[in-house]
């Protein structure tokens, strides 16, 4: 540890007289004789000594995240800007494993940094206060303050990881706008068009629903909205993946309420017994072999939720224990999460593979669901090879929908940056909600947010915002709320329904106002007018 030294200011006063000026200036000695001066002699000393221990205790915190290192490290396949993001990323890792509250408190009433907002710059931070902290002790640090430059090195990073998968920002916004198109935008170009003039960045194509031929139209129509307005317009097509949903259901659209009793089946016709009167066929067949007894169920973005009471060959029956107030209606072509259960299903399916021959020809980013280990990348990249031998520098957002893929970003993260791909995240927090609970899905999405800024990766804040605005005209109160703290994202996805586009006016007034009052996790404190 490099030893503490003093250090002469550039007006030839040693830092011990200067410290001592400035304390007896703040409490001046009216008596020297009188004991006084040593008094507060001997309170400077003390509180030297507590500014260097905290000094020390900061050191030793910064060694330590400094030459961390994380199995899923592999900053020797990662080229240029991509590198130093991922060695940030293992430093706040390292830093996140230690309770640091309490000597957070102890460096805020310094007036120093509380760490609270490091996550792009944790080594800057750290040597910062630490140079910081040795002025104050009249020191020399041990480690030298960062530039400016150095400091916001990882601001610039994720700018430019954005700009680079959504193409640069509108000029009064730093947020994205992305929506879902309906399946009429294939024959109504003048729906895209008017979004695009509402301030739509990204258009999102869903590949689980309508084909090849109503994509390439919904891309003509992108890109002759694209000329029309002059504004750069990207594409993502989100492929489908092992999606488990209701098919048949027994009897359609009957309430289901807390303590019935539905029967999922493998194959055959639905149908009702006097002691199970529900009956649901899956879309994947293998998952009610693989249920076991006890493993949580949730259906229909978790309107429905239940436990798996008892499992027999082809068939399992789960018992309701939640569900909206009055009852969830049972519906075809609802999904079905099983937080619990491995499923071993491939993210990539036969359908996707088809499907990426147009993915390539039409998308700039290809969204891929149930995503959850670095071997998933690989599959991706495998297939997209075997499609074109050369296939251009297309995006990928990873889509966060289960617990595995939250335990196992920052190795997802590490995987695409070897590869030099544009990579974003979703978070899916519709599927996320159901998988971890809704109790939880405020703080993972807050853990997300963090662990994407460390690492430089642009997020996209996804699922039921401004819902009821999209679907019903009005906003609620709750949502324009979230809507709000949707600005922390790079981009914010609306879906489809009647009023996307006063929801898109909307997003694009409330972001920019955003913007001037918030920056991630930073208040940024423009000149308030309300109190004029």
């Amino acid at each position: 540890m490099t030893p503490i030294r003093p250090a002469v200011r550039h007006d030839g006063v040693l830092p011990e007289d200067r410290h001592a000026f400035a304390i007896q200036s703040r409490y001046p000695v009216r008596n020297s004789g009188s004991g006084y001066m040593h008094v507060h002699q001997a309170n400077d000393r003390e509180a030297t000594g507590a500014l260097e221990s905290l000094f020390e205790e900061v050191l030793l915190l910064r060694n330590a995240v400094a030459e961390a290192r994380h199995a899923w490290d592999e900053t020797g396949g990662a080229q240029g800007p991509a590198e130093g993001s991922l060695r940030n990323l293992s430093h706040y890792l390292a830093l996140r494993r230690h309770d640091l509250r309490p000597l957070q408190r102890r460096l805020m009433w310094r007036g120093l940094s509380s760490l609270g907002r490091l996550e792009s710059r944790v080594l800057p931070t750290l040597d910062a206060v630490l140079a910081a902290l040795a002025a104050m002790a009249g020191r020399e640090s041990a480690v030298a303050a960062p530039s400016e430059d150095a400091f916001f090195a990882g601001e610039r990073r994720l700018r430019a990881a954005t700009d680079v998968l959504f193409g640069p920002a509108p000029a009064k916004r730093r947020g994205r706008i992305m929506v879902t198109l309906p399946d009429t935008a294939a024959d109504d170009p003048g729906l895209i068009l008017d979004l695009a003039r509402r301030g739509m960045d990204t258009a999102r194509i869903n590949c689980a629903h309508d084909d090849a031929d109503a994509w390439r139209a919904m891309t003509r129509h992108i890109r002759a909205a694209e000329a029309a307005t002059g504004r750069g317009l990207k594409i993502l097509m989100d492929i489908a993946g092992p999606k488990v949903r209701t098919e048949a259901v027994f009897p359609e659209k009957a309430k289901v309420k807390p303590g019935d009793a539905i029967r999922l089946i493998a194959s055959g016709v639905p149908a009702g017994t006097a002691d199970v009167p529900f009956c649901v066929a899956v879309s994947l067949p293998a998952i009610v072999e693989r249920v076991q007894v006890g493993d949580r169920f949730r259906c229909d973005d978790g309107k429905m939720s239940g436990r798996v009471e008892s499992v027999a060959p082809g068939e399992a029956v789960i018992r309701i224990d939640q569900t909206r107030t009055g009852g969830t209606k049972l519906k075809p072509e609802k999904g079905i999460n099983l937080p619990d259960t491995d499923l071993e299903l491939s993210p990539l399916t036969a359908k996707d593979d088809g499907d990426l021959a147009a993915v390539i020809e039409c998308a700039d980013m290809i969204g891929y669901s149930f995503v959850s280990r670095p071997h998933d990348i690989d599959l991706l990249e495998d297939a997209l090879r075997r499609h074109v031998e050369t296939p251009r520098r297309l995006g990928v957002v990873a889509k966060i929908e289960q617990p595995r893929a939250v335990k196992n970003l920052p190795a997802l993260i590490a995987r695409v940056a070897a590869s030099g791909r544009p990579f974003g995240v979703m978070i899916a927090r519709g599927d996320l909600a159901a998988e971890i609970g809704f109790e939880r899905l405020a703080e993972m999405q807050e853990e997300i947010l963090w662990i994407c800024e460390a690492a430089s990766v642009p997020t996209i804040w996804a699922t039921q915002v401004l819902e009821d605005l999209v679907k019903k005209g009005i906003p609620s109160r709750g949502e324009m709320t979230d809507a709000a703290m949707a600005a922390r994202a790079e981009c914010v996805m609306l879906n489809k329904g009647p009023s996307v586009g006063e929801a898109v006016s909307l997003l694009d007034g409330m972001l920019a106002r955003m913007d001037a009052h918030m920056f991630k996790k930073t208040p940024t404190l423009r000149a308030l007018k309300s109190w004029d």
